[in-house]
């Protein structure tokens, strides 16, 4: 579940790879970056994808770099993400006495889905649903992890444009250099050998 295939260091060379490769002006894939990296910060798991190609088609960014952008958001940075996020709202809503602890928030968040599920099949059988249970996540954990992950997301957001955009223009620079030179090889190889029966 939490180390790629690969190991860690060849699934991130692989999405420096791909990041460096998309065909588009530096300022969009950095664009889509931030997205990504923003969306990152967000307690609507399972959505990350759809906002994150969602808020690069509005900002003008490149949705293929959103998408890989929510990278940033692993099984590594998701457990400092949801403490620094939900830490963050709670000083900023004022509820940490009702909050629920740091250390429980990943537990909180699969029983929150474990009776979102059950109360969606009591909807077809005899049982009962009890929503009310759902109250303390809602208002002791989503929310002020909804609130606190804006700032510390934008803040990522904005320092991974800064960052990635001088590197992608330099690095779409460097490559197109290479072609050029590339191109002017083959064509004087083409040149000389044309040269050479008639000589």
């Amino acid at each position: 579940m939490v180390m790629p295939e690969g190991g860690w260091l060849r699934a991130l060379s692989y999405l420096r790879h791909r990041l460096l490769r998309i065909p588009d002006a530096p300022h969009r894939i950095a664009r889509g970056i931030g997205c990504g990296i923003f969306v990152s910060f967000l307690p609507l798991f399972g959505l990350h994808f759809f906002l994150a190609a969602g808020a690069a088609w509005l900002i003008r960014g490149n949705v293929v770099a959103a998408l890989l952008g929510t990278a940033f958001g692993n099984p590594v940075t998701f457990p400092l993400i949801a403490v620094v996020s939900v830490e963050l709202g709670h000083l900023l809503l004022g509820t940490g006495v009702d909050g629920v602890p740091a250390l429980q928030i990943l537990t909180a968040f699969a029983q929150a889905g474990d009776e979102v599920l059950r109360n969606i099949w009591a909807i077809f059988s005899p049982e009962p649903t009890q929503w009310q249970r759902l109250s303390r996540f809602f208002f002791g954990l989503f929310i002020p992890y909804l609130v606190g992950g804006i700032l510390p997301g934008l803040a990522c957001a904005f320092a991974g444009y800064c960052l990635s955009l001088p590197i992608i223009g330099a690095v779409q620079t460097l490559r197109r250099k290479r072609m050029r030179d590339r191109a002017e090889r083959l064509r004087e190889a083409a040149a000389a050998r044309q040269d050479g029966p008639q000589a």
